[in-house]
Protein backbone atom coordinates (compact mmCIF):
# COMPACT_ATOMS: atom_id res chain seq x y z
CA UNK A 1 0.00 0.00 0.00
CA UNK A 2 1.29 3.45 -0.90
CA UNK A 3 1.36 5.58 2.26
CA UNK A 4 3.11 8.51 0.62
CA UNK A 5 0.06 9.61 -1.36
CA UNK A 6 1.98 9.62 -4.68
CA UNK A 7 0.55 6.34 -6.05
CA UNK A 8 3.93 4.98 -7.02
CA UNK A 9 5.14 8.18 -8.70
CA UNK A 10 7.76 10.59 -7.53
CA UNK A 11 6.42 13.98 -6.43
CA UNK A 12 6.58 16.70 -9.06
CA UNK A 13 6.46 20.46 -8.97
CA UNK A 14 3.50 20.67 -11.35
CA UNK A 15 5.60 21.06 -14.50
CA UNK A 16 6.53 17.42 -14.82
CA UNK A 17 10.01 18.01 -13.38
CA UNK A 18 10.96 15.89 -10.42
CA UNK A 19 11.36 17.76 -7.16
CA UNK A 20 14.86 17.89 -5.77
CA UNK A 21 15.59 18.49 -2.14
CA UNK A 22 17.97 21.39 -1.68
CA UNK A 23 21.06 20.54 0.23
CA UNK A 24 21.34 22.38 3.54
CA UNK A 25 24.67 22.85 5.25
CA UNK A 26 25.11 21.88 8.89
CA UNK A 27 25.52 25.58 9.76
CA UNK A 28 22.24 26.47 8.03
CA UNK A 29 20.46 23.63 9.83
CA UNK A 30 21.78 24.78 13.20
CA UNK A 31 20.75 28.36 12.41
CA UNK A 32 17.25 27.18 11.46
CA UNK A 33 16.91 25.22 14.71
CA UNK A 34 18.09 28.27 16.69
CA UNK A 35 15.46 30.37 14.90
CA UNK A 36 12.79 27.82 15.82
CA UNK A 37 13.90 27.83 19.46
CA UNK A 38 13.80 31.64 19.53
CA UNK A 39 10.33 31.58 17.95
CA UNK A 40 9.17 29.10 20.59
CA UNK A 41 10.49 31.34 23.35
CA UNK A 42 8.75 34.47 22.05
CA UNK A 43 5.40 32.78 21.36
CA UNK A 44 5.20 30.60 24.45
CA UNK A 45 5.17 27.35 22.45
CA UNK A 46 6.66 24.60 24.60
CA UNK A 47 6.66 21.69 22.13
CA UNK A 48 7.34 21.48 18.40
CA UNK A 49 7.48 18.42 16.14
CA UNK A 50 8.56 19.10 12.57
CA UNK A 51 9.16 16.66 9.73
CA UNK A 52 10.46 17.97 6.42
CA UNK A 53 12.27 16.23 3.57
CA UNK A 54 12.78 13.07 5.57
CA UNK A 55 14.25 14.89 8.59
CA UNK A 56 12.37 14.95 11.88
CA UNK A 57 13.00 17.52 14.59
CA UNK A 58 11.42 17.42 18.02
CA UNK A 59 11.93 20.44 20.26
CA UNK A 60 10.75 20.52 23.87
CA UNK A 61 11.15 23.59 25.99
CA UNK A 62 10.76 23.98 29.71
CA UNK A 63 7.14 24.19 30.82
CA UNK A 64 5.86 27.70 31.47
CA UNK A 65 3.88 28.58 34.57
CA UNK A 66 0.18 27.91 33.98
CA UNK A 67 -0.75 31.62 34.05
CA UNK A 68 1.92 32.44 31.45
CA UNK A 69 0.41 30.11 28.86
CA UNK A 70 -2.57 32.45 28.34
CA UNK A 71 -1.75 35.83 26.80
CA UNK A 72 -2.18 38.66 29.32
CA UNK A 73 -4.62 40.69 27.15
CA UNK A 74 -6.93 37.66 27.03
CA UNK A 75 -6.89 37.36 30.82
CA UNK A 76 -7.76 41.06 31.15
CA UNK A 77 -10.76 40.68 28.83
CA UNK A 78 -12.45 37.87 30.76
CA UNK A 79 -14.67 38.62 33.74
CA UNK A 80 -13.90 36.19 36.55
CA UNK A 81 -16.19 35.44 39.47
CA UNK A 82 -15.50 37.66 42.46
CA UNK A 83 -15.02 36.21 45.90
CA UNK A 84 -18.35 36.57 47.69
CA UNK A 85 -18.04 36.53 51.48
CA UNK A 86 -19.89 33.78 53.33
CA UNK A 87 -23.31 34.95 54.42
CA UNK A 88 -23.50 37.56 51.63
CA UNK A 89 -27.11 37.62 50.50
CA UNK A 90 -26.28 39.31 47.19
CA UNK A 91 -27.52 37.65 44.01
CA UNK A 92 -25.30 37.41 40.94
CA UNK A 93 -26.72 37.79 37.46
CA UNK A 94 -24.37 35.68 35.35
CA UNK A 95 -23.64 35.38 31.65
CA UNK A 96 -25.75 32.70 29.98
CA UNK A 97 -23.31 32.55 27.03
CA UNK A 98 -19.90 33.56 25.75
CA UNK A 99 -19.74 36.97 24.09
CA UNK A 100 -19.10 40.68 24.60
CA UNK A 101 -20.95 42.40 27.44
CA UNK A 102 -22.41 45.87 26.99
CA UNK A 103 -23.88 47.98 29.78
CA UNK A 104 -26.02 50.16 27.46
CA UNK A 105 -28.05 49.65 24.29
CA UNK A 106 -25.73 51.93 22.24
CA UNK A 107 -22.48 53.73 23.04
CA UNK A 108 -24.24 57.12 23.38
CA UNK A 109 -27.04 55.96 25.71
CA UNK A 110 -26.90 55.66 29.50
CA UNK A 111 -26.30 52.21 31.03
CA UNK A 112 -29.23 49.91 31.70
CA UNK A 113 -28.41 49.88 35.42
CA UNK A 114 -25.95 51.54 37.80
CA UNK A 115 -25.19 50.84 41.47
CA UNK A 116 -28.08 51.99 43.64
CA UNK A 117 -30.75 51.43 40.96
CA UNK A 118 -33.82 49.41 41.89
CA UNK A 119 -34.54 46.60 39.43
CA UNK A 120 -37.51 44.31 38.89
CA UNK A 121 -37.33 40.65 37.93
CA UNK A 122 -37.21 40.52 34.14
CA UNK A 123 -35.65 43.98 33.77
CA UNK A 124 -32.75 44.27 31.29
CA UNK A 125 -29.40 44.81 33.03
CA UNK A 126 -27.11 44.45 30.00
CA UNK A 127 -26.56 42.94 26.56
CA UNK A 128 -24.25 40.18 25.40
CA UNK A 129 -23.28 40.23 21.75
CA UNK A 130 -22.66 36.74 20.43
CA UNK A 131 -22.18 36.04 16.72
CA UNK A 132 -23.46 39.52 15.80
CA UNK A 133 -26.71 38.93 17.73
CA UNK A 134 -27.56 41.20 20.67
CA UNK A 135 -28.98 39.16 23.58
CA UNK A 136 -30.70 41.04 26.42
CA UNK A 137 -29.62 39.94 29.86
CA UNK A 138 -32.36 40.29 32.46
CA UNK A 139 -32.37 40.20 36.22
CA UNK A 140 -34.03 37.12 37.65
CA UNK A 141 -34.67 38.87 40.99
CA UNK A 142 -36.06 42.19 42.15
CA UNK A 143 -33.74 44.29 44.28
CA UNK A 144 -31.09 46.99 44.35
CA UNK A 145 -28.00 46.91 42.12
CA UNK A 146 -24.89 46.72 44.29
CA UNK A 147 -22.30 46.49 41.53
CA UNK A 148 -21.95 46.11 37.78
CA UNK A 149 -19.08 43.65 37.75
CA UNK A 150 -18.39 43.09 34.04
CA UNK A 151 -16.78 45.99 32.21
CA UNK A 152 -18.49 47.48 29.19
CA UNK A 153 -17.21 46.04 25.91
CA UNK A 154 -15.31 43.18 27.54
CA UNK A 155 -15.48 39.48 26.72
CA UNK A 156 -17.34 37.26 29.16
CA UNK A 157 -17.58 33.50 29.47
CA UNK A 158 -20.55 31.34 30.30
CA UNK A 159 -21.23 31.82 34.02
CA UNK A 160 -19.20 35.04 34.36
CA UNK A 161 -20.75 37.40 36.93
CA UNK A 162 -22.24 40.48 35.35
CA UNK A 163 -24.27 42.32 38.00
CA UNK A 164 -24.55 41.90 41.78
CA UNK A 165 -28.00 42.62 43.23
CA UNK A 166 -29.29 42.80 46.81
CA UNK A 167 -32.65 41.05 46.54
CA UNK A 168 -35.68 42.95 47.88
CA UNK A 169 -36.17 42.28 51.57
CA UNK A 170 -32.52 41.29 52.18
CA UNK A 171 -31.77 44.41 54.20
CA UNK A 172 -28.73 45.31 52.04
CA UNK A 173 -28.73 48.49 49.96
Amino acid sequence: MDTQGTHGREPTNGTGDHQHTAEVSAGEAVAAVRDLVALMATTGVTELDLTFAGVSIRLRGPGLPARSTVPAPFLEDIAFAPVVPAGDVAHLVTAPMIGTFYTSPTPNEPPFVTPGDTVEAGQTVGIIEAMKIMNEIVSDVAGVVIEVIAANGRAVEYGSPLVRIAPSGSGET
